[in-house]
């Protein structure tokens, strides 16, 4: 028997997006030791902001603090863009994390 879900050897990332202020487009999950959000921008306005409207995903380690990394290719066009490209992130920091 596995001594965790991380040793199973068909176990899929699948991040399970909450809400996490009623009335604000922010979504968060956590799997495996990493926290992931998901933001919508209307508009970026401010300086240093030059981007498109759209879904924002990013990730930090869920213990240790430190800031968040956005996830390269956002902003998205969807939700479910988005969504896929954090799943597709912490497939890559699992398997970066196992090989260490």
């Amino acid at each position: 028997m596995p001594s965790t879900l991380r040793d199973l050897p068909y176990r899929m990332a699948a991040l399970q997006f909450n809400r996490i202020i009623e009335g604000m487009e922010i979504w968060s999950a956590d799997s495996d030791g990493y926290s992931f959000a998901i933001s919508f921008f209307e508009r970026f306005a401010g300086p240093g902001f030059h981007e498109r409207p759209g879904y924002v995903a990013s990730w930090r380690p869920l213990y240790g603090g430190g800031g968040a990394i956005k996830i390269i290719g956002s902003p998205f066009k969807s939700f479910d863009e988005a969504e896929v490209a954090c799943d597709e992130m912490l497939k890559h920091l699992l398997g970066d994390s196992r090989q260490g």
